[in-house]
């Protein structure tokens, strides 16, 4: 009972309704668009940190996964401050001079336990007091 002309978006009465169907189709296109658009944007930190290879990328993938589970931005932005931050290495200079302590105590004349026993006969030798140092026998 329909007239013949009737729009494009309107169902006809027997068939499938088109244009609900396209944007179905349109929904999910921009559901998954979107989704995909927020898990970069919340990556962000940790990508920046394991970009640049920071030393506290594990902490910004924690603080990633924490706003991620609790809704609470400030731990977004605390881990995307850390992922643009520099922090000094400790950890490196300090290996470094005990790596060369080390080397220097080997290089020691004597072998190293050697020249220690040496060093403590010697101390001991100069703590003995004069009158228990036995008197030379002389050759006259």
């Amino acid at each position: 009972m329909a007239p013949h002309h009737l729009p494009f978006y309107l169902a006809p009465g027997s068939g499938t309704d088109t244009l609900m169907v396209v944007m179905g189709f349109f929904l999910i296109g921009t559901i998954l668009w979107v989704g995909t658009l927020y898990w970069k944007l919340h990556s962000l930190p940790e990508r920046m940190a394991h970009k640049s290879q920071k030393l506290q990328f594990e902490l910004v993938a924690v603080l990633g996964l924490i706003s991620l589970f609790t809704h609470m931005h400030i731990f977004w932005i605390a881990g995307l401050l850390l992922a643009m931050i520099d922090l000094p290495d400790f950890g490196t200079p300090l290996r470094s001079i005990a790596g060369s302590v080390e080397k220097i105590a080997d290089a020691t004349p004597g072998g190293g336990e050697e020249a220690a026993s040496d060093v403590a006969v010697a101390a001991a030798a100069a703590e003995k007091p004069e009158f228990a140092k036995e008197k030379e026998p002389s050759h006259a």
